[in-house]
């Protein structure tokens, strides 16, 4: 009859090979399995705000009109024949102790669309949204908002899988809006379009 020592140590051995086997069968933390993608994510920065000498949290009275305008994106006009399509979700940045301007250039949207948003993501962990985003079934195929601060947004672009965007978004740019549409295998296209809802909107 074997030792108890000998017993233990087979024991042992046989543990340790069922957890590596286990691990090896497990998921990693990166993987894609399990993934699933929006049809499409719209990007835009907050609207226009106030010089910083005035200290404020809010927007600009130009900002606080181009977020009233922001409902016209997604209605068809003369102007605008092919409109992006209406968000399913809105997400903002969370609110700072410098900025409640996420927030506030969507709330008009949200309020039309009768949609909440989802201002729980501060602008500084984008990751934590993308895996929110990519994770959550309740996105599956459906159209997501995303109201930013300019000076993250390309990292934002980058963990949601888009290619060839901007690396920088110009301090004095508000009238963009950052267009990223997934294939059924989560395939990233993305383009850079114009809102044109302001007199001194870029046309294209």
């Amino acid at each position: 009859m074997a030792s108890p020592f000998l017993r233990h140590g087979i024991l042992g051995v046989g543990l340790f090979l069922v957890a590596a086997f286990l691990l090896t069968r497990s998921p990693s933390p990166e993987s894609t399995a399990d993934r699933t993608y929006p049809r499409q994510i719209l990007i835009i920065r907050h609207a226009e705000k106030p010089p910083d000498e005035a200290m404020s949290v809010d927007l600009s009275a130009e900002g606080k009109t181009r977020a009233a305008e922001l409902p016209r994106l997604f209605e068809k006009t003369e102007k605008r024949p092919a409109p992006f399509a209406t968000p399913d979700f809105i997400f903002a940045a969370k609110n700072s102790g410098k900025s409640h301007r996420p927030m506030q250039t969507v709330a008009p949207l949200a309020k039309k669309l009768d949609l909440k948003i989802d201002a729980s993501f501060t602008n500084d962990d984008p990751a934590k949204l993308v895996d929110e985003l990519f994770r959550n079934a309740k996105y599956a195929g459906k159209t997501v908002l995303i109201s930013w601060r300019h000076t993250l947004t390309p990292l934002l672009a980058e963990k949601l899988g888009a290619t060839d965007f901007p690396r920088e978004w110009k301090d004095g740019v508000y009238d963009r809006i950052w267009q990223i549409t997934y294939d059924e295998k989560g395939k990233a296209t993305f383009l850079d379009r114009p809102q044109q809802l302001m007199p001194n909107d870029s046309a294209k």
